[in-house]
């Protein structure tokens, strides 16, 4: 795939990246808002909506970056009624997964008509309790709900409620995928408590983490984002076959006059992991595994 300059809403940038995204890339982690088709709750949550962020805008993305998967995460403004991330699965289609944000009274037959759909795990996020719209005590439950169906659980929050739950985790009949990082407090970072847990998680093959949201994770940010890099080399030198990479796009934690260049967000994996084959085992086989998608032949 030869790429080309894009204007991608919610991007700031419109070249390509410079790395070279290999074949069945996935992006594991962004968000789809149709707002015109799909009600928000109401009263609608504090946080701004973005705009243009449909499965037609995404597409723009992937043509900029030449990844072909996506994993379409369940975004917090629509709460528990995922019928916006249940339609982008439909329009996307096969090289596509998933993740859904559910209460305990979700059905059986539910969950099951998500699995068919391509849900492949369910989102807690739970670092603002004014816009979360699950809450921690939820989450044991539900981890024994979704283990026969092989789901994960994936969590974003802060490294201190890492550190709070650290027993719960380490109890959790499924596996779990952090998002963005893992979050530790900065300047911390690695040295983190919560860092610690994560990486013993890694080890013991309970967990996953995202390589993603660098600049929730950096006081200096761009272009080399230098605090989110040093978090991101500590996990790929201790866990590359746990690791995958997310977008975050269309960031709705930054607003419009901020968002990111998502080519350089892309280009920072060549900083991050240094050899062609972790980066494609990190892009391809691990969201494969992760996942669900039909190994490439």
């Amino acid at each position: 795939m030869t790429l080309q300059s894009v204007s991608v809403p919610n991007s700031s940038g419109t070249a390509p990246p410079k790395l070279k995204a290999p074949a069945n890339a996935c992006d594991c982690h962004h968000h789809i808002y149709d707002p015109a088709r799909f009600a928000l709750p109401q009263p609608q949550p504090a946080r701004p909506v973005p705009p243009n962020s449909t499965v037609a805008d995404y597409r723009l993305l992937q043509q900029c970056l030449g990844t072909t998967r996506n994993v379409v995460v369940q975004p917090r403004h629509y709460g528990t009624d995922n019928a916006v991330t249940l339609d982008a699965l439909k329009q996307f289609g096969k090289n596509s997964r998933g993740i859904a944000v559910v209460h305990p009274t979700v059905s059986d037959a539910e969950l099951k008509r998500f699995d068919e759909a391509g849900v492949r795990g369910i989102r807690f996020s739970l670092g603002d309790p004014k816009t979360r719209a699950v809450q921690p005590d939820m989450i044991e439950p539900l981890a024994k709900r979704i283990a026969n169906l092989g789901w994960h659980i994936q969590f974003n929050m802060t490294g201190q409620q890492i550190v709070e739950m650290a027993s719960l985790l380490r109890r959790l009949p499924t596996q779990m995928v952090f998002d963005h990082l893992a979050n530790p407090p900065l300047p911390a970072g690695v040295t983190h408590a919560s860092h610690g847990i994560v990486r013993e998680l890694l080890d013991q093959r309970k967990a996953w983490v995202k390589l993603s949201g660098a600049y929730s994770n950096t006081k200096v940010g761009p272009p080399a984002y230098p605090e989110a890099t040093t978090i991101a080399q500590d996990f790929v030198r201790a866990a590359p076959e746990r690791l995958v990479w997310g977008s975050d796009w269309p960031h709705p934690s930054l607003d419009d006059g901020n968002k990111p260049d998502d080519a350089l967000l892309f280009d920072l994996l060549a900083d991050w992991v240094s050899d062609e084959k972790t980066r494609q085992r990190i892009l391809v086989q691990n969201p494969e595994k992760l996942y669900g998608f039909t190994p490439a032949a």
